[in-house]
């Protein structure tokens, strides 16, 4: 499902849900989770076994992914990547660095978010107008948790360009319902990629098999395109 989202350059993996035989985890990532629910401990192995068959794809050995900076993954110097993991699915997407520039995928349950809360504090007024309307043309996605996995997607590529978090108001999501496609509008100053300040990311999205699922890439070819 989730290399549908993605441009050629990149390889993916995913599962739907997790193995009978636990993956096997190198020792560091092991003692990360060794105290963790078991649900955890599976969702960790799983996840780790996507990115590492993702990395196989690109013709790379097997490495520990171990946590960084405020939980992102380390990649090896050659590879940007990305990871997700809910419930009932697990994904990975990487690229070498001379061929995509930043990475951000997310997966979702196809459920509301909780409650209006929730869905005030992850969203600005303008996108709330847009939920509207959305989901008058198609009642059958989950339209605010769609935009709050896109949310995430945005996050996950602003990150490793910047080293800053970024909040839910920092970005302006707009959703085509009909291309599976989103973009994001940095309501911040963006990073610089190769002297280009890029003002926002577009996105794909798809909803099946219960899933809501987002994708940003961007690619070396198409920074100009984003500024």
């Amino acid at each position: 499902m989730i290399e549908e989202l993605l441009p050629a350059p990149m390889a993916a993996a995913e599962a739907f849900g997790d193995p009978a035989v636990p993956p096997v985890l190198f020792a560091e990532e092991a003692a990360l989770v060794a105290r963790s629910v078991p649900a955890r401990q599976a969702e960790f192995r799983t996840v780790r076994a996507c990115a590492r068959e993702a990395l196989g794809q690109l013709g790379l050995g097997p490495v520990p992914i171990l946590p960084g900076t405020r939980g992102a993954p380390r990649w090896p110097a050659s590879v940007v990547g990305s990871m997700t993991h809910c419930a009932g699915y697990r994904a990975a997407a990487v690229g070498f660095v001379e061929d995509v520039v930043t990475v951000g995928v997310d997966a979702e349950p196809d459920r509301p978010l909780p409650d209006q809360d929730v869905l005030e504090a992850v969203t600005i007024p303008e996108e709330r107008r847009m939920l509207t309307g959305l989901a008058a043309r198609r009642p059958d996605v989950c339209w605010d948790r769609l935009l709050f996995s896109a949310k995430e997607s945005v996050y996950k590529a602003w990150y490793p360009l910047t080293g800053r978090p970024l909040d839910f108001d920092e970005a302006l999501i707009e959703v085509d319902p009909t291309a599976g496609s989103f973009s994001a509008r940095l309501l911040v100053p963006g990073p610089v990629v190769a002297g280009t300040r890029l003002s926002g990311f577009d996105g794909a999205w798809l909803a099946r098999q219960g899933l809501v699922v987002t994708a940003i890439a961007v690619t070396s070819d198409t920074v100009g395109r984003t500024a």
